[in-house]
């Protein structure tokens, strides 16, 4: 069983910084890939970033796509999230999720566990 515990949400401007982290424990995570999603109100849950177990490799959609990086730290078991040039649609909560294997991509049933997410807030 692993535990997701994310944090670093907040109210930025456009065009402001925030920094996620998502701290695990239960277990080391350093054998699965991560990955980050979003819910906007009303919308459904997507994807936004995924990295492979050594870290090596990462996937984005194209909306974090050069604005967005996700890296992790095995040895802290924990994935952290950098998002810059922070704009209004950004606005959702964000989630991180541990795949049940090496998947790392969009598909969001290929995650097994979930934290309960930060809100990220970019007013304009």
């Amino acid at each position: 069983q692993v535990q997701l515990v994310e944090s670093g949400g907040g109210l930025v401007q456009t065009g402001g910084s925030l920094r996620l982290t998502c701290a695990a424990s239960g277990r080391t995570i350093s054998g699965v890939a991560m990955g980050w999603f979003r819910q906007a109100p009303g919308k459904e849950r997507e994807f936004v970033a995924a990295i492979t177990r050594s870290g090596l490799t990462t996937y984005y959609a194209d909306s974090a796509q050069g604005r967005f990086t996700i890296s992790r730290d095995n040895t802290k078991n924990t994935v952290y999230l950098q998002m810059n040039t922070l704009q209004p649609e950004d606005t959702a909560l964000y989630y991180c999720a541990a795949s049940s294997g090496t998947y790392f991509g969009p598909r969001n049933n290929e995650y097994q566990y979930w934290g309960q997410g930060t809100q990220v807030t970019v007013s304009s």
